[in-house]
């Protein structure tokens, strides 16, 4: 049974952030085809926990330092030197720094890979600092995986490295997600309505949540928003006073999915390249609604295709994401459309089991050599 380690700050079941979502995705998509998957992370508590779930492993070690948005753990230099011994490859999750160094001090003989899932776009600073580290990090690993041809195409550090460099999109399991109760579904329509545009992520710098809330304050439109941390506690009290924006915080899948169901259409307002693709995206094409986003030259727009499965919009423009919240709230038939092609989108491309297909035709060619 091939075993595979994968190495990020942190795992779904206990982030809201995409890439621990990713991860979780291709170890339960691949699981039924005999592999084995380590998840080593950080978390907030004092002692080495692990956690089997029935997906994978999962190894916590306690974090001690975060700098620059780059969460530590000391105990990880000597669980990865374990576990990267016992593992038949390992699997990297970009941007972490901390991998790229535990590769070069480690230097594990096994097959490896990395997901590139975003350039580092606000440490600009620091970037020209860590640029050695990270060429030779993706120098060392035998391939690279891009999430989209676009990310492919604009991303100035992927160009160097087409000789080694696949693309795998992102992926979903449409029956991992749970039935919505009728008491739940009932709670949130008493609380939010039904028809309005959804946000749901980690409210983070490079989300876009200011321009949706100007939007909101300029259409009046109803926009519920999920999630916590970040930026948080300044967009609250950006949208003081303002009675059609609904926080709906942290909430768990099965709350997700009514919120899903009830909303007439996902804004989705990044407008830096930080946002490589966007997993809320999918889940929207999954649930057959339209989707409102911006061009920032990355997968973004490979999900949401203009005209087709929602509207784009330029980034960091209140004003055309408010025109097109007005676009779609006022025609029904154009909403219906566009939903249903995004359904279709979702089939054809961003299934969980399509991405591990994938992943498992790469897993097979470099631990057969």
């Amino acid at each position: 049974m091939p075993r595979i380690l994968h190495l990020y700050k942190s795992y779904y079941s206990r982030d809201f952030g995409g890439v621990g979502q990713v991860i979780y995705q291709i170890a339960q998509a691949s699981k039924s085809q005999g592999y084995q998957h380590d998840v080593l992370v950080l978390h907030e508590g004092d002692e080495l926990e692990v956690v089997e779930y029935e997906e994978a492993r999962v190894h916590y070690v306690p974090q001690n330092l975060d700098l620059l948005s780059t969460p530590m753990g000391w105990r990880m230099v000597g669980q990865f030197r374990r576990l990267s011994r016992e593992a038949d490859l390992i699997h990297y999750h970009f941007p972490y720094p901390v991998a790229d160094l535990l590769d070069l001090l480690i230097r594990p003989t096994c097959p490896s890979l990395v997901t590139y899932h975003s350039d580092i776009v606000k440490q600009k600073l620091a970037l020209k600092l860590y640029s050695p580290l990270m060429n030779q990090f993706l120098r060392s690993v035998d391939r690279i995986v891009a999430t989209s041809e676009n990310y492919c195409r604009t991303s100035p550090v992927l160009s160097a490295y087409t000789d080694k460099l696949d693309v795998v999109p992102l992926g979903l399991d449409e029956q991992g997600y749970p039935e919505v109760s009728p008491e739940c579904l009932a709670r949130w329509q008493a609380r939010a309505g039904q028809g309005f545009f959804f946000f749901i992520g980690a409210l983070r710098y490079y989300k876009g949540l200011e321009y949706l809330i100007e939007a909101a304050r300029t259409t009046g439109l109803p926009v519920v928003i999920a999630g916590s941390g970040g930026i948080e506690a300044e967009l609250h009290a950006q949208a003081a006073g303002l009675d059609n924006v609904i926080w709906a915080g942290r909430v768990d899948e099965e709350d997700k999915a009514a919120l899903f169901q009830l909303c007439g259409a996902l804004a989705f307002p990044s407008h830096l390249r930080s946002e490589a693709f966007g997993i809320s995206l999918i889940e929207a094409c999954m649930y057959g609604k339209p989707m409102i986003s911006a061009e920032i030259g990355t997968g973004t727009t490979f999900v949401n295709q203009a005209d087709e499965t929602g509207l784009v919009v330029p980034p960091a423009d209140a004003g055309a994401l408010a025109q097109a919240m007005r676009q779609l709230a006022s025609d029904s038939a154009l909403m219906q459309r566009l939903g249903r092609n995004a359904r279709q989108r979702f089939e054809q491309h961003f299934t969980a089991r399509q991405m591990a297909d994938s992943y498992q035709a790469l897993y097979q060619q470099l631990l057969t050599g």
